[in-house]
């Protein structure tokens, strides 16, 4: 019997690969949106990329042709953000951040300090330098706490790759001897507390939509949650087949996911 996703009132949407692909809204994106609305439920995106700020992700789907919502858009460093003021109060951080996650961090009223931090938190840094490795390396071998916004090896261009937090992680592994003492988005379950606790969900109400079979889909293998899989972004049939980590269902497209929704509304 296929999933209807009758249970789920929420759904969390990665962004490219799975709604977009570069500069293009992907098949049945739109119909997607309508569909979870027409049948009473809602959808946020979540990106693992604490390189960007909401406004920004927001600001690519209104020009990509889709009216995004302020507020709709969930990123790592919102994650973290709220685990620092929740957990760590008032203690100081040390940041690789670009400027997009230094601004976040400072809204959110976290100290930063690159001198004598509590905590120390990496982040997607696109303006990572020698300068930074070396203050980072110098902490982590002081033995501060060590804290990663997401675990993401490399993160997708239009045409190749950028490194990511995953390959900063094995660089100061190779340094220090020391990995992360927490990672916070997808697949930890930190995302799923954050989002439960943010949208006043129950956690058998939320499904994880992706195209990436080590976050989007692991998170609901790790966690119990219900997730789909599309085949239009990092993650092929053939990839799936060869993997262990198992989705709900898998879609060649959002499309198709939208359909699902929409035949399983009327047959009730």
């Amino acid at each position: 019997m296929m999933e209807d996703y009758g249970d789920i009132r929420c759904f969390i949407v990665d962004m490219d690969g799975t709604f977009y692909l570069g500069e293009t809204l992907l098949p049945g994106a739109v119909e997607f949106a309508e569909a979870v609305r027409s049948t009473g439920r809602r959808f946020f995106f979540f990106t693992n990329n604490s390189s960007h700020s909401a406004a920004e992700c927001i600001e690519k789907l209104r020009r990509l042709g889709f009216p995004a919502e302020d507020g709709s858009v969930i990123i790592s460093s919102h994650v973290t953000i709220d685990f620092l003021k929740r957990e760590r109060p008032g203690k100081r951080v040390y940041l690789l951040g670009n400027e997009n996650l230094t601004n976040d961090f400072l809204e959110a009223g976290i100290e930063l300090d690159e001198n004598d931090p509590d905590i120390l938190v990496m982040g997607f840094d696109t303006t990572l330098d020698y300068e930074k490795i070396w203050r980072f390396s110098r902490f982590l071998a002081a033995g501060k706490e060590y804290i990663a916004t997401h675990p993401d090896d490399n993160c997708p261009l239009k045409n190749g790759f950028m490194p990511d937090t995953g390959s900063f992680m094995a660089m100061f592994r190779q340094s220090t001897g020391r990995m992360p003492d927490l990672i916070m988005g997808k697949p930890y379950g930190f995302t799923v507390d954050y989002v439960t606790h943010k949208l006043g969900i129950r956690r058998e109400e939320i499904a994880f939509v992706g195209d990436r079979l080590q976050t989007d889909i692991a998170i609901g293998a790790w966690n119990g949650l219900k997730t789909a899989l599309m085949f239009t972004g990092v993650t092929s049939p053939a990839l799936y087949e060869q993997s262990d980590i198992r989705a709900t269902d898998t879609f060649a497209n959002i499309g198709e996911l939208a359909a699902r929704l929409r035949r399983a509304a009327k047959e009730k």
